[in-house]
C-alpha cells in the first residue's frame, strides 16, 4: 500500500505544472512588465537624458568663451566678424553692428529675412533687433558645425589660446533640428548671441563681452515637474539659458 501511494506522488510530481497554472504565470508575468515600463517611460528617460546633455554642454561652452574673454587684452565673441551686437577690432574699436545675427548649432539650412526678433535688455541699443537690414539667423556649416578654429557655428576661435582649446568641439543639440526654414521657439537646437565692447557713444551703459547661449527642454521632469527653464535666472521661460549674460537673446518670440 505505501509503495503504491509513493508510486502516485511521484507520478503527480513529474506531471509538473498544469497548462492553467502556466498561463496564470504568464499573465502575472505579463502585467508586471507592463507595469514597469509604465513606471520607467523610456521616452521620457531618454527626453531627460538628452536634457541633461544639454545642461552639460551649455556649461562647457560657457567655461571656455569664458576662458578666452580673461586671456586676451582684445577678446572678441564672433571672430571680429558681423555676428554679435556690437563690432569690435583688434584695436578696440567698437561700432555698433546692424546686421547682428543668432546663430544656431544647425547645420542645415537656416535663412531668416526681414527684421528679426528684439534682443534682450543688455542689447547695445535696449531694444535693437537681430538684423534690421537683412538675414538674421547664422547657421552652422555642414562638417564645421563644431569646429573650435572660428568656423564652427559658435565663431570664436578657441585654438588661438595659448594654452591649447579647453573643450575639442563646440557641441550641438542631441536633436540639432530646426522644423522649418525660419527657425522657432520650441526647435530643438542651440542659439547664440554675443556682445562685444561698449563706448559712450555704442552701447552706453550696457555691460560689453557678453554672450547667452540657450536651448530648449523637452522632458516633463525639466519642463514641469521641475521647470529649469523658468527657474535659470534669465528673461525666457520658454529656454534653458546660459553664458554671462541671460539678458541678451530676446525674451520672447519665435526665434
Amino acid at each position: 500500500m505505501t509503495s503504491f501511494i509513493n508510486f502516485n506522488l511521484k507520478e503527480k510530481h513529474e506531471k509538473g505544472f498544469t497548462l492553467l497554472e502556466l498561463l496564470i504565470v504568464i499573465a502575472i508575468i505579463a502585467i508586471l512588465s507592463i507595469a514597469l515600463v509604465f513606471m520607467l517611460n523610456p521616452a521620457e528617460t531618454l527626453k531627460k537624458a538628452r536634457d541633461a546633455q544639454r545642461i552639460s554642454d551649455l556649461k562647457s561652452v560657457k567655461t571656455a568663451l569664458g576662458i578666452i574673454l580673461t586671456a586676451s587684452s582684445t577678446p572678441s565673441l564672433d571672430g571680429y566678424g558681423s555676428v554679435c551686437l556690437t563690432s569690435t577690432t583688434p584695436a578696440g574699436v567698437t561700432t555698433a553692428n546692424a546686421s547682428a545675427k543668432i546663430s544656431y548649432s544647425y547645420d542645415g539650412t537656416v535663412a531668416c529675412t526681414g527684421v528679426g526678433p528684439t534682443a534682450g535688455i543688455d542689447a547695445a541699443g535696449g531694444t535693437a533687433a537681430f538684423g534690421p537690414s537683412g538675414s538674421w539667423c547664422r547657421n552652422g556649416v555642414a562638417g564645421s558645425v563644431s569646429k573650435v578654429d572660428g568656423t564652427g557655428w559658435i565663431p570664436v576661435n578657441l585654438k588661438a589660446l595659448t594654452g591649447g582649446t579647453p573643450i575639442s568641439s563646440y557641441p550641438v543639440d542631441p536633436v540639432n533640428m530646426v522644423s522649418a526654414t525660419t527657425p522657432n521657439a520650441s526647435d530643438l537646437v542651440y542659439r547664440y548671441a554675443c556682445q562685444n565692447g561698449t563706448s559712450a557713444t555704442v552701447g552706453s551703459g550696457k555691460p560689453a563681452y557678453i554672450f547667452e547661449i540657450n536651448a530648449v527642454f523637452e522632458s516633463n521632469a525639466y519642463t514641469s515637474e521641475d521647470n529649469k527653464m523658468s527657474k535659470d535666472g534669465g528673461d525666457n521661460n520658454g529656454m534653458y539659458e546660459s553664458g554671462n549674460s541671460l539678458y541678451l537673446l530676446p525674451a520672447s518670440g519665435a526665434f
